[in-house]
């Protein structure tokens, strides 16, 4: 029977290198590996048993750089029986040791391997700053519900005075291996779970998991210029781990609430101010709010709306240098409104008197009008 192509087999372009044809393989051993169809009959798994020989063949020969360029050029003729051998050798328990992390589910523990215990579980709470807290930093205190080490059994999860002994199912290995057509599998040990070890006596605080649920209170140290939706992790302030393994982390999310007056660009932030017609035009000097308290400002004369003046230093603490970043102060000229019968009239006998120099964009602008039109 003709063989199908390689390339065909691991669905790759023939221009894949090293890192795709690793990944492609490792989709075809993940999808025809028996644990992921524990209901599959027979008949089923004597296919899927094929599909991993060919793709074990496919994997083999264009991994090999001699091999693949013998394939390129002359095809399977090429290869004078190179691949098969080797490729029908290879089985699951192989696959553990070449792809690393991707099969600890099938062949050990899911979380770290075939023996000892599962890395414990990452949490995530939220806490709620205030503008200036954020800018500045702040130490808060959480409530944390986790599952942390059993204080009666130390974290063992034995009865105090009993011990654990090995697991007679898998001879303390944690994994059992069983002959299953064309494959040699090995899974974890449902007895003992990939400990390799059975408890005498199970802890009757935790019922022998080694851990209970506590609450308990964690301190953390959110530092200056975080934003809304950062988070800040706590190693090993997650939930603990079983039987000695690592504990998890903590992920504190922030919550920044919105202020009146400030708002942030990057580490700077930015103030809106009003200015009366009467400042913007003849200048004036002002108080501004910031984060360190008030500071002034001198407006010249002449000052355009949307003018930006900037205050060294006044910003946000930064993350990513020391030092913080500045205070924007971006100006807009009101205009007024509610006008009484003598300012109308000051108003219009100024607007008489106004020259092309006291409003040269103005006069600038309809000039460029008047020359477009004519």
């Amino acid at each position: 029977m003709n063989k199908r192509d390689y390339y065909e087999i691991l669905e790759v372009g023939r221009d894949a290198d090293a890192d795709a044809l690793k990944s492609a393989f490792r989709r075809k051993a993940t999808q025809y590996h028996p644990d992921r169809h524990p209901h599959a009959s027979e008949a089923e798994r004597k296919q899927m048993e094929d599909r991993f020989k060919e793709a074990a063949e496919a994997y083999e020969v264009l991994s090999d750089p001699q091999k693949r360029a013998a394939y390129d050029r002359y095809g399977h003729e090429g290869l004078s029986g190179a691949a098969g051998p080797h490729a029908a050798q290879m089985d699951y328990a192989d696959l553990s040791s070449l792809f690393g992390d991707l099969f600890e589910g099938f062949f050990g523990n899911e979380s770290g391997g075939s023996r000892g215990g599962r890395r414990g579980s990452d949490l995530r709470v939220e806490t709620r700053l205030s503008f200036e807290e954020a800018a500045a930093g702040k130490e808060v205190t959480l409530e944390v519900a986790a599952l942390r080490s059993c204080t009666s059994c130390g974290g063992n999860g034995a009865k105090p005075g009993s011990r654990a002994v090995v697991c007679r199912a898998c001879g303390g290995h944690g994994q059992v291996r069983y002959q299953q057509g064309f494959f040699s599998v090995a899974s974890t040990c449902n007895h003992c779970g990939g400990s390799g070890r059975v408890l005498e006596q199970p802890c009757t605080a935790c019922r022998g998991e080694g851990r209970t649920r506590q609450v308990r209170t964690v301190r953390v140290s959110i530092p200056g210029g975080v934003a809304e939706g950062n988070q800040v992790r706590v190693r090993g302030e997650g939930e603990s781990g079983w039987q000695g393994a690592p504990d998890g982390d903590l992920y504190v999310l922030i919550r920044v609430a919105p202020h009146p007056i400030f708002g942030r660009e990057g580490d700077d932030v930015v103030c809106d101010m009003p200015l009366t017609f009467g400042h913007a035009a003849l200048g004036t000097e002002m108080e501004v709010p910031t984060l360190d308290g008030r500071a002034k400002i001198k407006v010249p004369a002449g000052t355009q709306s949307g003018k930006i003046f900037r205050l060294k230093g006044k910003g946000i603490a930064s993350l990513s240098y020391h030092g913080r970043g500045d205070q924007l102060v971006r100006v807009t000229v009101e205009t007024p409104v509610k006008l009484s019968p003598r300012q109308r009239e000051l108003l219009a006998e100024f607007e008489s008197l106004s020259a092309a120099e006291a409003n040269p964009q103005h006069a600038s602008f309809f000039d460029k009008v008047k020359k477009l039109f004519d």
